[in-house]
C-alpha cells in the first residue's frame, strides 16, 4: 500500500523496466516507450476493478512484456527491450533522482526562505508590526467580502472575466482576486486586474481578466486570497473566499 515510488526509481537506474499502477511516481513518469501501466489512473472501490486489473496484468505480460524480452536478434540481443531500457534510464533517471529532488528543495524552498528572512530582518520590529496589523485587519473583516455581478464571455481565443467585488473594510492592496483552475499544466492562478470603483458603492471594485485558452468555462472559479509582498500565502494566512457556484 506504499506509494512513495522508491522501488520503481531504484529499478530504472539499474536498467529495469516498470510495470505498475498509475499512482504515485509512476503516474508522473509513465510513457509508452519507458514501461507499462495498469489501470486508468483512478481508484475503483468495487471488486470488478481488481478483476479488470488482474486480467490486464496477464494480457500485458503475455502480449507485450514476454514477447519483447524474448524477441532476440541473431546475436541474442533483445533490441526492443534494450531500447526501452535506454529510454527509461536516459529520460527518467535525471527527473526522478536525489539530485533533482535536492535541487528543487534548494531552489523552491531554502533559497526563497532565506530571502524572506533577509527581507524581514532588515527592519524586524517594523516588519513584524506591519504583518500583524495586516493579518488582524483581514481576519476581522474577511466576513464582509462578497461578490456582485460576475460576467464571463467568450472571445476568439478564450474567455473574458469581469467581476464586482465588495471589500467592506478591507483595503484593496491587501488582497488579490484570482481565477483558479485545476492545473492542466504547471502554472499559478491568474490574477485579475483591479478596475474602477463601482458607482454608489463603498470599497467595491470591478476586476477583470482575459485568458487565452481552449479549456471550457466550467473549469474556472474566481476567488479572493490575502496578499502582502512579504507574506507566504497560504502558509502564513490561509483565508480564502470562493465565488458562489
Amino acid at each position: 500500500w506504499e506509494a512513495c515510488g522508491t522501488s520503481g526509481m531504484k529499478v530504472l537506474v539499474n536498467g529495469g523496466l516498470n510495470l505498475s499502477e498509475l499512482d504515485g511516481w509512476w503516474a508522473e513518469a509513465y510513457q509508452e516507450d519507458v514501461g507499462w501501466a495498469l489501470g486508468d489512473g483512478t481508484n475503483h472501490h468495487d471488486s470488478g476493478g481488481d478483476d479488470h486489473d488482474g486480467s490486464q496484468l496477464y494480457e500485458i505480460l503475455e502480449n507485450e512484456i514476454i514477447p519483447c524480452f524474448y524477441e532476440r536478434d541473431v546475436q541474442g540481443i533483445p533490441q526492443n527491450w534494450i531500447a526501452k531500457v535506454r529510454a527509461s534510464m536516459s529520460r527518467l533517471t535525471p527527473q526522478f533522482s536525489t539530485n533533482r529532488m535536492v535541487r528543487e528543495y534548494v531552489e523552491k524552498l531554502y533559497l526563497p526562505a532565506a530571502e524572506h528572512y533577509r527581507q524581514r530582518n532588515q527592519q524586524p520590529a517594523e516588519t513584524a508590526r506591519n504583518l500583524q496589523a495586516w493579518e488582524q485587519t483581514l481576519r476581522s473583516h474577511w466576513y464582509e467580502l462578497h461578490w456582485g455581478n460576475i460576467d464571463i464571455s467568450q472571445s476568439d481565443d478564450g474567455w473574458d472575466f469581469a467581476a464586482q467585488v465588495y471589500l467592506g473594510e478591507i483595503p484593496p492592496d491587501t488582497i488579490r482576486v484570482q481565477i483558479y483552475a485545476e492545473e492542466a499544466e504547471p502554472g499559478p492562478a491568474m490574477v485579475m486586474a483591479q478596475g474602477e470603483a463601482i458607482p454608489g458603492s463603498t470599497n467595491g471594485y470591478l476586476y477583470h481578466c482575459h485568458i487565452s485558452t481552449q479549456r471550457p468555462r466550467e473549469d474556472f472559479t474566481l476567488r479572493v486570497v490575502p496578499y502582502h509582498p512579504l507574506a507566504i500565502i497560504p502558509t502564513e494566512l490561509n483565508l480564502i473566499h470562493w465565488q458562489p457556484r
